[in-house]
């Protein structure tokens, strides 16, 4: 991900105030269009608003009653992530000549969703008072129509024009001309003729008798329509059957403690609301806010952590971003031939070319990862006629790789960026600090990432499999060869004898930086590494030197940019954490698996079942809850998806669908959970539903049902 920008704000609350402050942001999504506000349902600055296509059209957004916010009971997104839900109540409501309307009898509840890229909202009154009563309502708005890198801090010599807002009777629409030559405009329509309006605001006075109830609904959109009930209720029915269509793809889990399925069920459910169904296939965009656009590895990762149950995901990620491979050079984009995109924004500034970003290419891990997914999927689903389709794009892929390789002594993949605006680490740790040597300085590029010889070791092997099966064996040696290669120059140049690990990364003048990083964990998750130095690392992953006791650092905490609160030096990944897990179960520390998968669920637990982007890395104490990272991204597509991988490499399950068979290696579950079923498993046209049971120290595996044309085989071995 693209770090280079500043770090949001937090919302504030209003000078002098006296009411609680709505720290926690509640977060929707449909598609490109995204809103981020406080737990009042208000936007009232900061980075908070509603996005579309990576602009923000709604930047302040506030409802008062008597002038005042009213006083909060209580904020929710509702389980499906459709709804957001905030309850306020009135303070004393002063009417001239008359009794004040008493604190705490008009109940308020703001009612929103998102859907076709407009803004529903039901902002409903109930007097539970035995008197009638006036409300003084008012909601002010602003549109400033930022870039979202504009709204993260960056400076711009020269915007568009915001022109005049044009005051309507129903509503008001706001125009903004950008240098690009794009005319957005967003549009707030009211259910009611206002008392008073202007560009920034709209006053009603809402006669309420005792236990009445009355309704206002609001819409923010390109347009100026007429809200109402029934556009209201149609649009929220369809948005529901949306989600549920998206949260019902793939094989379900079924867990027999309460709370760990909270955290399968919250984490599917982000899954969905951050995927968008493409023309090309679903595709799970990055993150709220920041990241709410299609990014390359963050979507292929995100699509081999749940492939097992859903490999869908992976088919629309793999057509997407084959559809965007690079075809020409471009060193302001970090663009080659063959290469697979890192990011895309539609922003204008990314249009205009005052960032790289409209299509980005700087991820130097971005094409190994494309075509290990690829082997992967494949044998997962045995889709041969997809993977003919996709093999031109896989044979660029790969030309890269040996392109890039080509340029380095030992044959290793390395990065550096062809203009200072690109980002100057291109692996997953992309912060300017991430890499470094032992001392702390920073090494010359070209720079090889440890994680990216194993990424593209397994690509070459992966691409020899699936040569072989389309009959060429010549090309299948020959990529066989290069990864026998690769593999030996790893263990020779990154292996550091002394401490037992491997090297962070290698740099330009072949020098290792010899800091001990959570990326070897990656390395471990390719099965790359001899049997016993595998073994070594994944032991020293359960140590104290990286784990802190709710998961594993990226760093280890004696080296000397070692930082819990920072971004990629010290804290705590949940994506990461998986891939270290599933490297630890590849190389049999099954105990160690389930001991990470345990303190990621107490992790989840702390932050609402929702495990954010990341976390700080101090050490647990005890009766304390996990640091936050304070501008984590909330929900993060990886972070929501890394359960699954960890659960995976729990249950030691993998599925060879030409075979039509399950594997199941050292099956575990997770602790405190005594039965997990896996259901409607799909493989190749058959159906199964699988069962684990402790039955004393041991996990007992078995098939509940299946359907299809023949039966699948069960591999255990326990």
């Amino acid at each position: 991900m693209n770090t280079s920008s500043s770090s949001p704000e937090q919302p504030q609350p209003k000078p002098g105030a006296n009411e609680p402050v709505a720290h926690t942001l509640y977060v929707l999504v449909d598609h490109n269009t995204y809103l981020v506000a406080n737990a009042f349902g208000d936007i009232d600055g900061g980075a908070v608003g509603m996005f579309y296509h990576d602009t923000r059209l709604l930047s302040e957004y506030q409802l008062t009653v008597a002038g005042r916010r009213p006083s909060l009971l209580s904020a929710a997104v509702s389980r499906d992530n459709v709804y957001f839900r905030s309850h306020l109540t009135n303070h004393p409501l002063p009417v001239l000549g008359e009794e004040d309307t008493p604190q705490g009898v008009i109940h308020i509840e703001r009612k929103r969703f998102l859907w076709e890229e407009r803004m529903f909202e039901r902002i409903c009154f109930f007097n539970y008072s035995e008197q009638p009563g006036k409300l003084p309502i008012e909601l002010r708005f602003r549109g400033d129509f930022l870039d979202m890198f504009e709204v993260r801090g960056q400076k711009r010599p020269l915007r568009g024009t915001l022109t005049k807002p044009e005051v309507l009777e129903q509503g008001v629409m706001l125009h903004y001309q950008g240098l690009d030559h794009q005319r957005r405009c967003m549009a707030i329509s009211f259910s009611r003729l206002p008392e008073h309006i202007s560009g920034d605001s709209a006053s009603f006075h809402i006669d309420i008798g005792a236990h009445e109830r009355r309704e206002l609904y609001v819409e923010v959109g390109s347009s100026i329509v007429s809200p109402g009930r029934t556009r209201y209720r149609s649009a929220a029915a369809q948005a529901c059957r949306a989600m549920r269509r998206k949260e019902q793809r793939g094989a379900r889990i079924k867990a027999s403690g309460r709370l760990f399925q909270g955290w399968i069920n919250k984490s599917r459910a982000d899954l969905a609301l951050l995927t968008a169904d493409l023309p090309s296939g679903p595709y799970p965009y990055a993150g709220v806010p920041w990241y709410s656009t299609p990014f390359g590895r963050d979507a292929i990762i995100t699509a081999y952590q749940s492939l097992w149950l859903n490999p869908c995901l992976a088919r629309g990620v793999l057509a997407y971003l084959a559809a965007h491979q690079a075809t020409e050079i471009s060193t302001f984009s970090d663009a080659e031939p063959g290469k697979i995109m890192h990011e895309t924004r539609q922003g204008e500034m990314s249009k205009l070319n005052e960032l790289p970003f409209a299509r980005y290419y700087g991820g130097v891990d971005t094409t190994p990862l494309f075509v290990m997914l690829a082997g992967a999927y494949a044998k997962r689903t045995n889709d041969r006629a997809f993977i003919e389709a996709l093999w031109p794009a896989l044979e660029l892929a790969t030309l890269w790789m040996e392109t890039n390789a080509s340029r380095n002594a030992e044959g290793f993949i390395s990065y550096q960026r062809g203009e200072v605006t690109g980002l100057a680490n291109q692996g997953w740790k992309d912060s300017h600090d991430a890499i470094f040597h032992r001392d702390g300085r920073t090494p010359v590029g070209p720079i090889a990432l440890i994680e990216v010889q194993g990424y593209a070791w397994r690509a070459f092997l992966s691409m020899s499999t699936l040569a072989r099966q389309r009959g060429n064996e010549q090309a299948a040696v020959r990529w066989q060869g290069i990864a026998e290669n690769l593999r030996r120059a790893v263990e020779k140049c990154f292996w550091m004898e002394d401490q037992q690990f491997y090297a962070l990364a290698l740099d330009g003048n072949g020098q290792r930086c010899e800091v001990k990083a959570s990326n070897a964990g990656h390395l471990l998750f390719t099965g790359l590494p001899m049997p016993e130095r595998g073994k070594t690392v994944a032991r020293q992953f359960l140590t104290n030197i990286f784990n802190n006791g709710w998961g594993v650092r990226t760093l280890e905490t004696g080296a000397v940019r070692f930082n819990p609160m920072s971004y990629h030096n010290g804290s705590v990944w949940p994506h990461d954490v998986a891939l270290c897990a599933a490297g630890m179960a590849r190389y049999g520390e099954y105990t160690g698996v389930v001991r990470v998968l345990s303190g990621m669920f107490e992790a989840a637990t702390f932050f609402g079942m929702r495990l954010p982007e990341l976390f700080c890395g101090f050490k647990r104490g005890p009766g304390e809850a996990p640091v936050a990272y304070p501008v984590a991204c909330l929900p993060q597509a990886w972070a929501a998806g890394s359960i699954f991988m960890l659960l995976q490499a729990c249950l030691g399950i993998s599925i060879d669908a030409a075979d039509c068979r399950v594997i199941i290696r050292q099956p575990r579950l997770p602790i405190g959970i005594d039965r997990l079923e896996v259901r409607t498993l799909q493989i190749n046209e058959h159906s199964v539903d699988l069962g684990f049971q402790r039955i004393g120290d041991r996990v007992a595996v078995y098939i509940e049902r299946q359907d299809g044309p023949s039966l699948i085989r069960l591999d255990v071995k326990l």
